[in-house]
């Protein structure tokens, strides 16, 4: 049986001008900022407007440690969303924006997949309404403005030696990781080591999906610490007197973006932070407002329930003062099998015996997330080679548990195929009061709150950190940074910094190989293992098979 492309069937689409859209959320056409006929920004004005309301029930969709098979995580979150509408509740999708990066590196897109897609797909998975391009250009401002600012005099007696900020590039760039700048002369400044992180790893990213509105955007962006002079001392981005103008370049970004799923539901799309090297969820302003006008807001957080969920719990909910009321992890049986020793290439065929070897990594994500005080649903995401017996292998896992999952077709059969999940959804939240409850205190010290998450949500024996990093994360205390909380780089296909380790494994450490300061944001980087700020392309880029075809749509994309 052959099935259609993401993109044939995005482009198929019936879409509904988005005017349509936002008045199924209450938005009238002049609080909406169109960006052509399908997609449009909601003013900040409106946003304003309804803070009074109600927050309706706010579920998280995660998922197990990701495989080469796939799990499905966003074809899962808008396939929920289209089931609740489907079963009459009022619901809205809150997804992260698509980074050009691993679209032309190894993904090919990420608007979801099948019948369970948000669109427009191409405009989503290229340059959208510009908003990482504003993040990029407002960054690199920054960066040019602390360079203009030590050639013309260095009042701030910046030591050239302890310049703290990277520029940034949307896009997988090996050979920017590390470089030389200012090279050329007395013109060109004084050269110095330097370096390009992913934007999507920016502080500045960081920032506007964590900021409220505009005036705590700025006063983020005032707080980044940029360098430190020779005796040490901070030097914030509001000492360089860019913070105001890279208000300005963010202005229009921070307003969320509104669009549509296949079936015409309505969906937020807003900011996009790595899971592995950021904080891994769409942004607050964008959750916040779906809250106040729908009864059932459905959001994703990035790669597995071990990175993007304890991201979006620790971090997103405790700044923003967010509680879900239900988690919804996905898996399927192919992971689970890959999960189980069997290679990408036999996983077609029927293992009953690998399902059962590789559930364990499901089961330490379930009960990673129950420790946190929230109900869990597992939704197993179908293939069309998945067969009665391995179905039932996970189910008969995820009750032993204490959860229990539910097959959804909706990749196949959109909100048809979802509908069971939702109603799981719907009857698990009636029935099971949340009682969230983050994993660590904000006053436990930034050391303890690295092995916490190490030890309770890896099951790692402890994170190794030399005395240097120790002595780094004891300054910042001193500071008055050891409230904040704590976000770990690390690797998504594992619980530990091996990615090949695949399963539930013990009896191994966490080492924490740099740590990074993000005042303005409000958390503390931990860089574990291998993983790198800035991605490599692999062997064969995805953009490699990207072009235009002959009457002018683009093909390539998955």
């Amino acid at each position: 049986m052959t099935f259609k492309s993401d993109i044939q069937i995005a482009r198929e689409a019936s879409k509904r001008p988005i005017q349509e859209i936002g008045q199924k959320l209450g938005i009238s056409s002049d609080d909406l900022l169109p960006y052509g006929h399908d997609k449009a920004k909601v003013s900040q004005k409106f946003i304003n407007s309804v803070q009074d309301r109600p927050d309706g029930k706010l579920i998280l969709v995660t998922a197990i440690n990701p495989t080469p098979a796939g799990e499905g995580k966003t074809t899962t979150t808008v396939g929920l969303g289209d089931g609740l509408n489907r079963i009459g509740k009022n619901a809205a999708v809150c997804i992260r924006e698509a980074s050009l990066g691993p679209n032309f590196g190894m993904k090919g897109g990420a608007a979801g997949g099948g019948y369970a897609q948000i669109v427009p797909m191409e405009e989503m998975n290229l340059h959208f309404t510009g908003d990482f391009h504003a993040i990029t250009s407002a960054h690199n401002l920054l960066s040019a403005m602390i360079d203009n600012h030590i050639y013309w005099g260095n009042a701030l007696e910046i030591d050239l030696r302890r310049v703290v900020w990277r520029r940034v590039v949307d896009m997988n760039d090996r050979a920017l990781r590390q470089i030389t700048a200012s090279l050329g002369g007395v013109s060109n400044g004084f050269p110095r080591e330097a370096g390009f992180d992913i934007t999507v790893a920016s502080e500045v990213m960081a920032i506007l999906c964590l900021a409220k509105d505009l005036n705590d955007l700025q006063k983020r962006l005032g707080d980044m610490i940029v360098a430190y002079t020779r005796e040490r001392k901070p030097i914030y981005a509001r000492d360089i007197k860019a913070d105001g103008a890279m208000t300005v370049l963010l202005k229009d970004a921070m307003q969320p973006n509104l669009v549509q799923t296949l079936e015409n539901n309505p969906a937020f799309v807003h900011g996009g932070p790595f899971a592995n090297i950021a904080h891994g969820c769409n942004s607050v302003i964008a959750t916040t407002t779906a809250l106040k006008l729908a009864d059932y807001v459905v959001t994703e957080a990035g790669f597995g329930a071990d990175l993007g969920a304890e991201k979006f719990l620790n971090i997103k909910c405790r700044k923003a003062g967010l509680a879900p009321s239900c988690v919804v992890v996905v898996a399927t049986v192919r992971a689970m099998k890959m999960n189980g020793g069997v290679a990408k290439a036999h996983l077609g065929a029927e293992n009953v015996d690998a399902v059962q070897a590789g559930c364990p990594n499901l089961g330490r994500h379930i009960e990673n997330l129950k420790s946190f005080g929230v109900p869990v649903v597992v939704a197993i995401n179908h293939f069309v080679t998945d067969t009665d017996a391995e179905v039932q292998a996970v189910k008969d896992y995820v009750a032993s548990q204490g959860a229990e999952a539910v097959l959804s077709r909706h990749w196949e059969l959109g909100s048809a195929g979802s509908a069971e999940l939702a109603e799981k959804v719907v009857e698990t939240i009636d029935k099971d009061q949340a009682d969230f409850a983050t994993l660590y205190p904000d006053a436990m010290p930034l050391a303890d709150k690295i092995n916490t998450i190490a030890t309770k949500i890896y099951r790692a024996d402890g994170a190794v950190m030399d005395q240097k990093i120790l002595n780094q994360l004891k300054d910042w205390e001193e500071q008055g940074y050891g409230d904040l909380p704590v976000c770990m780089a690390k690797t998504q296909y594992s619980f530990t910094t091996d990615p090949e380790a695949r399963g539930a494994p013990t009896g191994f450490t966490i080492p924490v190989r740099e740590v990074r300061l993000s005042a303005g944001a409000g958390f503390v980087v931990a860089i574990c293992g291998e993983i790198m700020t800035m991605p490599g392309l692999p062997r064969v880029p995805s953009a490699e098979n990207i072009r235009l075809n002959d009457i002018g749509d683009v093909e390539g994309l998955f």
